[in-house]
Formats: structure tokens, sequence, C-alpha cells
């Protein structure tokens, strides 16, 4: 969270305008042009930004289990939950062969890292390489992404329906992503549907399950939570909000099949969500997310870069993680096409659109 910018507030000059030169909004396949001279990895930066992040992350589960006062060891618990925010981050990237593309060494660890996380690789870049290709799409599936109904669609909708729409979107899901979202939906779902394509699945969960029970049999209650149970729900927690509030805050918009384009997708239903310098380390630069979604291949640590450079990024959409913009996302049910804006629960039901 930044104390110099209001959210919602535009940081920069208005695309269209440098110093005192005016020219031509860049869009289209122009614009995704303008950032492919940034979609070059620095090797060895990648490498320093994994291993040091792993080597610290190792570093705070290790403090777990040291016999140090409570305190000392709830703090390395927290801060390995965000540690492993940032490495999830990492390995996103390395999914999009954003970085480290063809090192057998990066294809072993970041294999073993997702088997630890309970995202797998093949479920994980299956389903976000869809959520990329689909974003902010009407009436497509909802694979690798929050699911999104019109207002017209929810009220015509079974009970059973509507409550199993609001429960994936609910605070109380995302806020344990733990167990929904990784848990069930990265591994159980995904074995289930597919067992032969998704046996790292099956694999992620007998491994996450055998250390735990392990960590409980012979370390006890404490240790397990310390080391398994705070670190992975505060990042899966923390993850799954930040995946959600990128694609559902105030100002997003929504589009059919046939109005859909890749930039929209990008532009007008991308968040960026201004941070302290802090938690863009914590956050890996994802809160960039409209200029990842122009282009993927861009490593994150190249992210500001862009930003600084392509004066049509500078206006985005912006959120925060301030309290009150964070419950103004939660807030957000379904899309109205009449108004063109997301509603809130209480406003679904109180303005009756023409032939619901």
């Amino acid at each position: 969270m930044n104390s110099d910018q209001k959210p919602g507030a535009n940081r920069a000059t208005p695309p269209g305008v440098e110093g005192n030169r005016i020219f031509p909004a860049r869009t289209g396949k122009e614009l995704i042009l303008a950032t492919k001279p940034y979609a070059v990895e620095v090797r060895w930066k990648s490498w320093w930004h994994t291993l040091s992040t792993l080597g610290l992350l190792g570093a705070l589960l290790f403090g777990t289990f040291q016999p140090m006062p409570f305190l000392a060891r709830l703090a390395c618990s927290v801060l390995a939950g965000l540690v492993l925010v940032r490495m999830f981050v990492i390995y996103h990237d390395y999914q999009h062969h954003a970085i480290l593309k063809s090192s057998p060494l990066g294809n072993c660890l970041f294999s073993l890292f997702g088997l630890f996380i309970l995202a797998p690789s093949s479920i994980w870049k299956r389903s976000h390489d869809y959520h990329h290709h689909h974003n902010s799409k009407l009436f497509s599936a909802s694979i690798g992404s929050f699911p999104i109904m019109t207002r017209r669609r929810f009220l015509r909708a079974s009970k059973s329906s509507r409550f199993w729409y609001l429960f994936v979107r609910h605070p109380f899901t995302i806020g344990f992503g733990y167990v929904f979202a990784f848990a069930y939906g990265m591994c159980v779902a995904s074995f289930r549907s597919s067992p032969r394509r998704h046996y790292d699945s099956l694999l992620a969960l007998a491994l996450h399950g055998a250390a735990a029970l392990g960590i409980l049999w012979f370390l006890g209650w404490q240790q397990l939570l310390l080391s398994v149970t705070i670190p992975f729900t505060l990042a899966c927690g923390f993850g799954s909000y930040l995946f959600y509030a990128q694609h559902n805050f105030p100002g997003v918009t929504f589009k059919g099949k046939i109005e859909w384009s890749y930039e929209h997708a990008a532009l007008e239903s991308s968040s960026y969500m201004v941070m302290h310098p802090c938690l863009r380390w914590v956050t890996a630069n994802i809160g960039y997310h409209h200029i990842h979604h122009i282009n993927s291949q861009i490593p994150f640590y190249r992210l500001p870069e862009v930003m600084a450079a392509i004066p049509e990024f500078q206006t985005a959409k912006t959120t925060s993680l301030w309290p009150a913009e964070v419950l103004r996302c939660l807030g957000l049910k379904v899309w109205d096409p009449e108004q063109n804006k997301m509603l809130t629960f209480a406003e679904i039901f109180a303005v009756r659109a023409l032939g619901d």
C-alpha cells in the first residue's frame, strides 16, 4: 500500500502525452509489440531471485523447528507464509516460460515446488493458460478463474446453483484457499477429472499429507501449526485473494465472445494493484497485472520497468490492499450488462432490469 496514493487514482501522465510531445496511444497488436523488448530475462537475475527466495523460505521454515521462544517461531511461521507467496509468483513466471526456460535444474526445482505448494505443474499450467486466453469473457468455463454470472442468469438460477456460485466467491472460501483452491481445486478435483493426466495432483496430496502427519506424530500439534498450517493458510489465502481482486474490482468490465479481445482483457479487466514496496517484493510484482496479461513472457522483475517506459499502462484501473478497498472487491457478486458494472448482493435485487 502506498501512503502517497489513494486507491483508484492514476499514477502518471495519460497515454498520448510524454513531456511536450503528443502521440497517438498504441492499442492492440502495436501495444503488445511495444512490450516485446522487455520479454527477455536476465538469466542471473532469474537465478538470484529464485535461489535467494528458496533459501529464505527454507531458513524461515527451519526456524519454526528451533528451540526458540514461541513468539520467535511464530514470527518465522508468518514470514514463511509471506515468502511462500513470493515463491509461488516466481513459480508462476516459470510456468509462463518468462524465466529459466529450458533449464533442467529450473524444471526440477519448480516441479518439486509445485508439489510442495499443492499446485502441480500439470493442472496449474493448463488452468492458468486457459485463464489467460479467456479472462473476462462471459459464458466461458470458469477454469482457472472465479466464476462470473450475469445478474439475469443469477436471478434465474436454481437455489443450488446460486449457493455454489456465491460459496466459491465468498470471503471465507477465498481466505481458506489452502483447503478450497489448492488442496481441493488444484489436487482433488483435477485428479478426479483425469487421473492419468493429473497423477501429480495425487502425489502432491500424498506427500503433503504424509509430511503433516509425520510432524504431528513426532513433534506435536504446535509444530504442525507453525510449520504447515499457518504458513500455508496465509500464503494460499493471500494468493487466492490476489487472484480474485486482480479480476474482480470496482470498474472491471466483462465482454461476450464476439466483443472480447485480448487487449480488453488485460487493460479493462485486469487491475494494477497499488502496493507498498515491501508488499511488491512479497508478491513479486504480480500487482502489475494488467501488464502481465498483455505479455506474460515479461519476467516479474521487469514489470516496473515496462510500467515506467510505456505510457499506455500508466492509467490502469487500480485497486489496493487497504481494508476498505478489499471489502469493496469482496462485495462484488454478479455482472450487470445493462449498467456495465459488477453489483453487490444487495444491488442484485434493488432494481429489476427490464425482462427479469
